[in-house]
């Protein structure tokens, strides 16, 4: 009886010494994690943990750079919280504020968690039972996010097109059928809407929570319905783009000049919103907003004032002319300006017979109108002794300096 009295003691005392071994590791591990790019943490305990990134600086080669939390965990009993400083997850945990947008198109198992990466930015996840507190959370970086590029890309496309688009008869009818097979779903909600209760507040809720329901599981089971329900998929897509196609067909295109522009005016604030929130570099975005209006409205003037910026910043070096090219630059504009000078005499702004007056030699100055050489033999003869003057006097420099 001893003996199973002091086992009872013994394992009693083993049980309380490995529950405070257990709470003392809890307490020990740290609450608070700083996350860098590829780094991922494993958490086996149950509790509030916090997981933080600090912001990067603003360089315009990361503009389309994009941080991304994945948090793998096998249980949906946990509680998100964000915010930008720890003080603000350990704040919205006392308040039990559950504030944290999850993405409607995670899987269960699966969450990723969009963050910007030049804002301070901070996750809360708290477990509460220790059998399902395992998970890892994992920080990964993309430098440059190419849906986010292409989605920069189509937002311009848009603007600038959006003049002949709206003015297009095949885009009518392509929006129209595409519109047509994504919002047939709700006819579905509609019909079921008649088995609920009257009220529009009624309504309201039911259609909203069916739609998110809807496009979740259809999004999670994309492939499998493909695959699986091919002929039915592909009849759905058919029916419906005709249905659609007819209804354009039977109102046909616009036509009223000013519900084109309209739609004009719509398509570009559409594509300005896609450059603006294509990346989280929102005075990048905003300055490529405010670029793209300046040059769609101002094409000439802004490019004019782009390159004499260019210019200002950047002039073109000057060449130096050797003394061939200085000669045949010198003939070449001297011909210019005696070309421009029979012009404007033989045009309307110029008085001959006041011209006539000022001269000494009119015939001389007729005859250069004429098309005749505006030098004499005589000044021919003499330029020509003066230049070979020149050109002996440097050769025998030149031999003297030999010497």
């Amino acid at each position: 009886m001893d003996n199973a009295v002091g086992l009872a003691k013994w394992i009693f005392l083993c049980l309380c010494l490995s529950r405070c071994a257990y709470a003392r590791r809890i307490l020990e591990e740290p609450r608070m994690h700083f996350l860098n790019a590829g780094d991922s943490v494993q958490n086996n305990n149950p509790g509030l943990k916090t997981y933080c990134h600090n912001a990067t600086s603003k360089y315009l080669t990361h503009m389309w750079r994009t941080m991304t939390m994945h948090l793998n965990i096998n249980s949906d009993s946990y509680v998100l919280y964000d915010g930008k400083t720890p003080d603000e997850i350990h704040q919205k945990y006392d308040e039990n504020d559950k504030s944290w947008s999850l993405n409607l198109f995670d899987t269960g198992k699966h969450r990723q968690f969009k963050i910007n990466p030049f804002e301070n930015t901070c996750i809360g996840v708290y477990v509460d039972s220790p059998s399902e507190s395992g998970y890892i959370i994992t920080l990964e970086e993309t430098r440059v996010n190419v849906w986010r590029l292409t989605m920069m890309v189509m937002g311009i496309v848009v603007f600038w097109c959006a003049k002949i688009l709206s003015r297009n008869s095949v885009f009518y009818y392509a929006c129209g059928i595409i519109f047509g097979v994504t919002l047939s779903v709700t006819i579905v909600i509609y019909m079921a809407g008649k088995l609920i209760p009257r009220g529009k507040a009624m309504y309201v809720i039911f259609a909203a929570s069916m739609s998110l329901y809807i496009a979740k599981t259809l999004w999670e089971n994309m492939q499998v319905i493909v695959m699986q329900y091919r002929e039915w998929a592909m009849w759905y897509v058919l029916v419906t783009s005709l249905i659609s196609f007819v209804i354009c067909y039977r109102f046909g295109p616009v036509t009223n000049a000013r519900t084109k522009q309209i739609i004009q005016w719509f398509l570009q604030l559409v594509g300005l919103a896609l450059v603006y929130f294509s990346s989280h570099f929102h005075e990048a975005a905003l300055s490529c907003c405010v670029v793209l209006i300046l040059f769609y409205n101002f094409p000439k003037a802004a490019l004019e004032r782009a390159k004499r910026y260019w210019q200002n910043v950047f002039p073109e070096k000057r060449k130096l002319l050797n003394e061939d090219q200085y000669h045949q630059e010198g003939i070449r504009q001297t011909r210019r300006a005696l070309k421009d000078l029979q012009n404007y005499c033989s045009s309307p702004e110029c008085n001959p017979w006041k011209t006539v007056l000022k001269l000494k030699d009119p015939i001389r100055f007729a005859r250069f109108m004429e098309g005749e050489c505006h030098l004499s033999e005589d000044e021919i003869d003499e330029h020509e002794e003066e230049v070979s003057k020149i050109l002996d006097k440097y050769e025998y420099t030149d031999d003297d300096d030999s010497f």
